[in-house]
C-alpha cells in the first residue's frame, strides 16, 4: 500500500482515501478518489499547495452548516437522492420542517417513532454528504437507532358504521368524508380537487396531484397516482348538494374553505371528531377511511387489479399488503365456503365408494 493512502471498502465499490499533514494546522487533510493513481496525484500536489500556503484542512462545520448546505444542493439539483434522482420539492420541504427538531425533544413530548425516523432521515442524508466531502471525520447518525413503528393504521369502518359517522357530521364537512370514505382518495388528494375534476356524467372523479402539508399543489408521485376513481350513489347525492349549497364554479375547489383556498386538515379533523365524539362514535381518520374503502372493494369481490388503479397504488403488492383487511364477516364467508367445499368432497367419496 502506498504512503499515506488507505484503501476503503464500501457499497459502493473501492476508495482510496489520501491524507497529507498539515504542520501549520497540527491536522490531517484528507480526500477520497475511486482511483489509487488519482490518490497519488492528489497527495503529490497536496504536498505543493502546502508548501506554498494554498491548501488548508477543512474548517470545522456545524449541524446547522451542513444541514443549510444541503438543502441548498437539494433544492438546485446538485445533491440527488441514492437512485440518481433529484429530491421532490415537497420531499425538501418536509426535510427542512423535521431538522428542526432533535431526537430527544421527540422522545420527551411521545411523538411516534415514525416522526422520530422522519426527522433523522433528513440528518443521516446530511452528515453521508458531509463525510464524502470530508467536511466532518464521523457520521453521528452511522449507528443511531429508532424505535420500531408497529403502529400500523388497520382500523376499517363497516358499512353502517360508516353511514353513523356520516350522518354525524355536520352539513358542510359530510361530502368531504363521504369522498373518503367511497373514493379511497388522499387528503392531499381531496384537498385539492376541483369541480373540473368531477365528471357527474361520466361517473367518475379525475384524481391529479395533491396539496402536500406546505399548501403547495404537487404532481402525482407516479403514473399510478393519476386515474379515474368511480363515483358511488352514496357519494353522488352528497357531492351534488355541496355544490348546489356552495355554488362554485368548474376551476373551484371542491373542499376547500373557499374556490381558491384549500381546508385546513387539523380544524377539519376536530370539527369531525366533536360532532363523533358527541353522538358517541370513535373517530376516523382520513387514512382509516382510505383503508377502509380498499377493504370493502375487495369484499364486494372487486379484483385487486382493479383495486390497485383505483386507489392509486403502483404496484398491486402494495394495495394486497396495506389496504385490504380480514374482517370477522370475511372469515364467515370463507368457513361457509370450506363448509360447502368439504360437504361436496364427502359426498362424491360416498358416490365413488358406493356407500
Amino acid at each position: 500500500m502506498a504512503a499515506g493512502i488507505e484503501t476503503r471498502h464500501g457499497p459502493h465499490g473501492t476508495r482510496y482515501r489520501a491524507s497529507v499533514w498539515s504542520g501549520q494546522d497540527g491536522k490531517l487533510i484528507r480526500k477520497t478518489f475511486t482511483s489509487m493513481v488519482e490518490a497519488k496525484r492528489w497527495r503529490v500536489d497536496a504536498a505543493q499547495a502546502l508548501q506554498h500556503g494554498t491548501l488548508r484542512p477543512p474548517s470545522s462545520q456545524t449541524v446547522r452548516e451542513a444541514a443549510e448546505a444541503w438543502i441548498d444542493g437539494a433544492r438546485d439539483g446538485t445533491i440527488r437522492n441514492r437512485s440518481g434522482r433529484p429530491f421532490k420539492p415537497s420531499t425538501v420541504r418536509g426535510y427542512e420542517r423535521t431538522l428542526r427538531l432533535l431526537v430527544e425533544h421527540l422522545l420527551a413530548n411521545g411523538h411516534t417513532p415514525s416522526t422520530e425516523r422522519n426527522t433523522i432521515d433528513p440528518l443521516r442524508s446530511i452528515f453521508r454528504r458531509a463525510v464524502r466531502r470530508e467536511d466532518v471525520a464521523v457520521n453521528p447518525t452511522h449507528d443511531l437507532e429508532v424505535p420500531a413503528d408497529r403502529s400500523r393504521r388497520e382500523r376499517v369502518a363497516a358499512p353502517a358504521e360508516a353511514r353513523a359517522l356520516l350522518a354525524a357530521l355536520p352539513d358542510a364537512d359530510r361530502p368531504f368524508w363521504a369522498a373518503a370514505f367511497y373514493t379511497g382518495m388522499r387528503r392531499g388528494e381531496l384537498r385539492q380537487l376541483r369541480w373540473s375534476h368531477v365528471d357527474f356524467g361520466a361517473g367518475v372523479i379525475v384524481a391529479d396531484g395533491t396539496y402536500d402539508d406546505g399548501g403547495e399543489v404537487v404532481a402525482a408521485k407516479t403514473a399510478a397516482g393519476t386515474r379515474e376513481v368511480p363515483i358511488l350513489d352514496a357519494l353522488a347525492g352528497e357531492l351534488l348538494e355541496h355544490k348546489l349549497r356552495t355554488g362554485r364554479g368548474e376551476h373551484d375547489l371542491v373542499f376547500g374553505r373557499t374556490g381558491s383556498d384549500p381546508f385546513v386538515p387539523s380544524t377539519l379533523r376536530r370539527r369531525a371528531i366533536d360532532a363523533w365524539t358527541a353522538a358517541g362514535l370513535e373517530p376516523i381518520t382520513p387514512h382509516e377511511c382510505r383503508h377502509t374503502a380498499a377493504t370493502e372493494m375487495r369484499a364486494a369481490g372487486l379484483d385487486f387489479k382493479v383495486i390497485q388503479t383505483i386507489i392509486g397504488h403502483s404496484s398491486v403488492t402494495t394495495t394486497f399488503d396495506r389496504y385490504t383487511h380480514v374482517s370477522r364477516a370475511h372469515l364467515r364467508d370463507a368457513g361457509e365456503q370450506l363448509d360447502l367445499h368439504y360437504a361436496a368432497r364427502e359426498k362424491l367419496g360416498k358416490k365413488v365408494s358406493g356407500a
